[in-house]
């Protein structure tokens, strides 16, 4: 039976330009969506664009348009990057539309109504580009811009009503909360005496916003309203199939600073209105550029863009994935970016690719051989296939994808060495059988290969498959038919000059 596959990615603001960390986190769950349709599982893909808030109205008002237009315009860069990304969604969420309004006000008066929203007066530190109020500490850490104090009537969610009953759901679900020193991070957060969490903002100085269902004079706290997008994109009023399918999610992938948003604004949000958990919350790290963290004011931000229009998609997403160790920060050049690319694709795949296409063109009319007796040397390639993809497998459910890549690429690079040894360019001349067996073998380890790597790379490895005219995506050793004709050879992965940066 197949199983339902739920992931999500934060919903992006839409006052930001998408940089490389959004396009990291968005192709991870790309990957991780086209991995589980590779087991036959139904995977449901969400991601989208969070829209409300004060620095959107801001942004509106200083270009002279409503805040709608400036969203819709917005918008389009976002759109225009994921599809260039080929990132494969089955829902694009914009927290503007009607189907999310309605669901923020359900559960706004599903919360209120249980007693867990009071209205209280506050005084203290406001901070305007993280749009929420800041302890003194925060203050004193040089992290937050434009503070101001404000002194106002709002909303409250009693968010510490459920402090305890959050920590005891993380200890009990290990999976909650990955990796494990994220986990350890929220739970030494949960130490101390959690505060409610003021979820309004008066329309006397915000108007941009989803309105209060039981005070209009007030819109809702951006962060709430966000949050919520997760249960309106798979129907939670408007299709009860559908939502019991996909719901509770299988991952909410997002960034360490989204962390304590994530991990506790919104389980106490859905335990308060009486919503299953989600499965699992991953943080993964930054993305730095020379061991710092990308930034505007520094000017080191990398645009996914320019990396795509220089060096192709595939490439871009393979060294994206290649690159990070999920969970820790990961250090962009372009130097490891270009040395990554050779190595592993031009110099290892591509030259496998080359390899194999070349000789049995030239020495078998371009159709691929027949088997003949296995060698020894035949059996252990066949075996390690296996080997290959049970071992992939587990770094893939343990979110170790460069480990999962890294066991194609070892795969790959044993699959040359074969060649080394065996050495069918001398071989077909004096036993045509034996080195077609030899290039049989090749070309179909390059077909598993090229369906295990098809996530990260879906549009170079189509290409590869129609070289080796197959429509195989079988993961078991076989699929390859011979005396099947080779479709054209085009360089796949040519080599990018190192002086070329």
């Amino acid at each position: 039976m197949n199983k339902s596959f739920y992931i999500t990615t934060p919903i992006y603001y839409v006052n930001d330009d998408p940089h490389i960390g959004t396009a990291y986190t968005t192709i991870l769950a790309d990957v991780l969506s086209r991995y589980q349709v590779q087991l036959g599982n139904d995977s449901f893909f969400l991601t989208g664009l969070d829209e409300h808030g004060q620095k959107v109205q801001e942004a509106a008002t200083k270009r002279g348009v409503n805040p709608k237009d400036h969203c819709d315009e917005m918008s389009k860069s976002f759109i225009s990057l994921w599809d260039r990304l080929h990132i494969s969604n089955n829902d694009f969420i914009r927290t503007t539309e009607e189907r999310h309004k309605v669901v923020v006000e359900k559960i706004l008066k599903t919360v209120y109504d249980a007693g867990d929203i009071y209205e209280d007066e506050y005084e203290g530190l406001y901070s305007v580009s993280e749009e929420r109020f800041i302890t003194e500490k925060e203050a004193d850490s040089g992290q937050f811009r434009d503070i101001k104090k404000l002194k106002e009537k709002n909303y409250f969610f009693k968010m510490s009503k459920y402090q305890k009953s959050l920590i005891a759901h993380i200890k009990s679900n290990p999976m909650f909360l990955q990796p494990e020193h994220r986990k350890n991070e929220i739970l030494g957060f949960l130490k101390k005496p959690l505060n409610d969490l003021c979820i309004s903002r008066p329309k006397s100085r915000l108007n941009w916003g989803i309105e209060l269902p039981f005070d209009s004079d007030y819109v809702t706290y951006v962060w709430f309203d966000a949050l919520i997008n997760y249960i309106t994109a798979p129907g939670f009023l408007n299709n009860k199939t559908l939502f019991n399918k996909y719901w509770p999610a299988s991952m909410h992938l997002i960034g360490k600073d989204i962390l304590t948003t994530h991990a506790v604004y919104w389980p106490t949000m859905l335990m308060s209105a009486g919503i299953e958990l989600p499965k699992t919350i991953f943080a993964h790290g930054w993305w730095l550029m020379e061991d710092e963290k990308m930034s505007k004011s520094t000017g080191n931000v990398i645009n996914p863009m320019d990396l795509i229009d220089e060096y192709g998609v595939d490439p871009v997403r393979y060294y994206l994935m290649r690159e990070m160790v999920l969970g820790q920060d990961a250090n962009f050049t372009i130097k490891s970016f270009i040395n990554r690319y050779n190595s592993d694709l031009a110099n290892d795949f591509g030259n496998l690719l080359s390899r194999v296409s070349t000789l049995i063109n030239k020495n078998y009319d371009g159709e691929i051989p027949e088997l003949s007796s296995l060698s020894s040397n035949d059996k252990k390639i066949e075996e390690s296939s296996r080997e290959v993809v049970q071992n992939f497998d587990n770094y893939m459910s343990n979110m170790a994808i460069n480990d999962a890549i890294e066991e194609v690429l070892q795969f790959v690079r044993s699959i040359n060495k074969y060649f080394e040894h065996s050495v069918p360019w001398k071989v077909v001349k004096e036993d045509k059988e034996l080195a077609g067996t030899i290039l049989y073998t090749g070309a179909e380890a390059l077909r598993i290969s090229a369906v295990l790597l098809s996530p990260i790379m879906p549009e170079r490895t189509k290409k590869l498959f129609q070289v080796l005219n197959t429509d195989s995506r079988d993961r078991k050793w076989g699929g390859l038919k011979s005396g099947i004709k080779l479709g054209t050879l085009s360089a796949l992965f040519p080599r990018i000059d190192s002086q070329h940066k």
